[in-house]
């Protein structure tokens, strides 16, 4: 334990570097990445016919999840940036969340692929399936099945330190709760399980929709190709978001080696394995999907967007003539 201390106070000397052309590129991805998830939020919630919707139900819930999660990242690394120390039992709490809402998001990802598939492969039964009370039974089981590892990982830390070493301060990072080599393990197995389910539903799913498009009508075919086209990013997305998830045991070799090499990786992963598979979900459902895309560009034009649209032809041309002729 005290040899993991001091290797942390060095890694926070090195973290006194300037990386400013870093730290400003995260803040203005996670600005337009919460701008854009906030917005999605606010459409959700004015329009009664989403709040109903199974889709629209787990579509929302991942936006809530990776906004949160983004925000709680976001301040452990402007922490971290800044050497900005705080009592342990707040870190904990902290790395807690974050893990518990990381895997909270593929698996709302795994029930996104399970209502399409009910809903191309078995559309007589989708009303009855997706009710009210089944919508909240599965958030619950989600949230209940997402602390299992979490939770481990909390009481194995609590229970391998000193109850005064939680007095301490600390500079936050996930990687101080690892403290011992069997938890690693035993989280990489559980890890692995997870893994190795999500993946086995998707499979299934994915032929499951597969078949159904190919013996589908000429009438049928294009929503069951959509489908499928959702299932195909939904797996994209759920392998990008499981990485994450090993992202950590490479950084930490990387440490071994050099500390400026952990810190790209680091720096990298955040970008490619953590940013980027969050910003999917507003491309499938909040661009793709016809519905909430329109009622998305109203709110997001201010309501300007409906005012034209509901204009006689004669009034739009008007309106942009006048737009033409106007000087800035």
């Amino acid at each position: 334990m005290q040899n993991y201390r001091s290797s942390n106070t060095t890694a926070i000397g090195y973290l006194s570097r300037p990386l400013n052309e870093k730290i400003l590129l995260v803040q203005v991805l996670v600005g337009i990445f919460l701008y854009v998830n906030f917005l999605m939020i606010f459409t959700f919630l004015k329009k009664e016919a989403f709040r109903t919707d199974t889709r629209y139900v787990l579509f929302a819930q991942t936006l809530f999840m990776d906004s949160f999660l983004m925000l709680l990242t976001d301040l452990v690394l402007t922490g971290n940036y800044f050497q900005f120390p705080i009592p342990w039992i707040p870190c904990c709490a902290l790395c807690f969340l974050m893990s518990w809402l990381s895997i909270g998001t593929p698996l709302t990802l795994v029930a996104m692929c399970l209502e399409r598939y009910v809903a191309i492969c078995m559309p007589l039964r989708h009303a009855d399936i997706s009710s009210p009370r089944n919508q909240r039974r599965g958030l619950v089981v989600i949230w209940v099945v997402s602390t299992l590892i979490p939770m481990f990982a909390l009481v194995s830390f609590l229970s391998l330190v000193p109850p005064a070493f939680l007095l301490t301060y600390v500079v936050c990072s996930v990687e101080l709760m690892q403290v011992q080599t069997w938890v690693n393990e035993v989280r990489k197995a559980l890890l692995l399980m997870y893994f190795v389910l999500m993946f086995s539903v998707i499979v299934f799913t994915y032929i499951a929709i597969l078949k159904a498009a190919r013996t589908a009508s000429s009438d049928n075919k294009k929503s069951t190709h959509k489908g499928l086209r959702t299932v195909i990013l939904h797996t994209f997305q759920l392998l990008l978001c499981l990485t994450q998830f090993v992202c950590p045991f490479v950084e930490m070799a990387m440490l071994k080696i050099d500390f400026m090499l952990f810190i790209n990786v680091r720096y990298s992963n955040f970008i490619v394995f953590f940013i980027a598979p969050r910003c999917l979900s507003p491309l499938i459902y909040g661009l793709r999907d016809e519905k909430f895309y329109v009622v998305l560009r109203r709110y997001a034009s201010f309501g300007l967007d409906a005012v034209v649209f509901t204009l006689p032809t004669a009034e739009k041309k008007k309106l942009r003539c006048q737009a033409r002729t106007t000087p800035l």
